[in-house]
Parts: C-alpha cells; sequence; structure tokens
C-alpha cells in the first residue's frame, strides 16, 4: 500500500513538473520602453469641480501597442488610476489643479501590470504634473490687456475703413475711432481686472470620451502567449 501511494506521489510530481516546465517555456515577456506614448480614453468625467482625492478612473487604450510577431496591448485595454490629488479654484482668478494616478493596465490574459506614466497633452501642464485651465490673478490681467489692445486696433481699422466708402473721410474718422476704442479697451481693462479679483479661477474637467496623450515614465514587461 505503502508502495503505491509513494508510485502516486511521484506521477503527481512528474506530472506537475512538467505542466511547470511547459507553462513556463509558453510564457514570454515583452517590454514596452519609457517614453512610449498611450493614447487613453476615458470612460468617466473627472474634475476639480465635483471631484476628490482618492476618486477612481478608467480609461482605454486607444492605439495598439505590439510588434511585428505579437500584439503586446491591444486596442481596448483597459487602464485604471485614480485622482491623487485636487486644489480648487479660488478668488482672484487662481485655477484649480488637477493630478492623476495611473495604477495599472489589464493585459488581454487579465494580469495587472503597474503603471507609472504621466500626461504629455493637455490644455496647460504645471511643472510638477498638474492639469490646469488658468494659473492667477496675473495671467487674467494680461488677457484683459491683451482684449483691450484688439478693442483698440479694432476701432482703429473700423475707423480707416470708412475711406472706402466716401475717399477722404478716414481722416476723420481713424482718430475718433481710435481714441473711442483706446477709451473703451481701457475701460474694460480696468472693469474685467477688478472683476477678476473676486472671480474665482477655472476648474479643469476631463469629460467622457476625451482622450488624453500619456508617457510611460519607466518601462513595463508584459506577458505574451
Amino acid at each position: 500500500m505503502k508502495k503505491i501511494f509513494a508510485l502516486i506521489i511521484t506521477l503527481l510530481f512528474i506530472t506537475n513538473t512538467g505542466f511547470a516546465a511547459s507553462f513556463k517555456a509558453d510564457a514570454r515577456t515583452k517590454r514596452i520602453p519609457a517614453g512610449t506614448v498611450f493614447q487613453l480614453e476615458f470612460l468617466q468625467q473627472v474634475s476639480t469641480f465635483s471631484g476628490s482625492e482618492g476618486d477612481s478612473f478608467t480609461a482605454t487604450l486607444r492605439n495598439e501597442l505590439s510588434t511585428d510577431a505579437n500584439v503586446i496591448l491591444p486596442t481596448g485595454s483597459v487602464v485604471r488610476g485614480s485622482v491623487s490629488k485636487v486644489n480648487t479654484a479660488k478668488r482672484f482668478s487662481r485655477g484649480a489643479k488637477l493630478y492623476l494616478d495611473f495604477d495599472h493596465v489589464v493585459t488581454p490574459n487579465g494580469r495587472q501590470i503597474p503603471l507609472d506614466m504621466a500626461v504629455c497633452q493637455f490644455e496647460n501642464i504645471y511643472l510638477d504634473g498638474a492639469l490646469y485651465k488658468n494659473l492667477g490673478y496675473g495671467e487674467a490681467v494680461k488677457k484683459n490687456y491683451d482684449r483691450a489692445v484688439e478693442i483698440t486696433k479694432n476701432a482703429t481699422n473700423y475707423g480707416l475703413s470708412a475711406g472706402d466708402s466716401a475717399p477722404g473721410i478716414q481722416y476723420l474718422t481713424t482718430p475718433i475711432c481710435a481714441i473711442g476704442g483706446f477709451i473703451g479697451g481701457v475701460g474694460y481693462w480696468i472693469g474685467d481686472s477688478v472683476a477678476d479679483m473676486f472671480r474665482k479661477g477655472q476648474d479643469v474637467y476631463i469629460n467622457k470620451g476625451d482622450v488624453l496623450t500619456v508617457k510611460l515614465l519607466n518601462p513595463i514587461d508584459v506577458p505574451v502567449y
């Protein structure tokens, strides 16, 4: 009886060893190098207005990652992450900041591979990786100044165009329109700059269906069977 039991144990050991060896022989990995760009489509909205630290999100891969012989990560592969930090919008036009943490990608065989990625294309990206729409009061005042200059130029051009229908009249209309445009531009600049002291900055929104370009900061090894 003991000999039969020992024989069964031996056969099971040989079988399992052979299966493990076969599994390891079939399993290979392909490296996706640092610097590789991913196009991620978000499956739900993420924002600084309604979101908070720790909120999770899911995105899918829009661009297939492959070699000549293998598809490493197909289109539609799931990437999961979370909001690591939110700086809310404040008065003096100080805009909100959104920080994203990409946790892992799900491979075709169901494995979860940790990721270290950063957004590399957005409207504005701060030095520490934060996504934002506007920085603060100084930026708002500059935009108001640029708009005031545009108002003055448009008014002056309008005065010049009067000469198209009545030659010579532009010598009268141009300085009048230029002065009027200057006064209007200065009024706009001052008025909106005062308003920006009390106005909150813009929130950051990543809407469902938006596609972000992100970059892999460290390489990952993905099993290929």
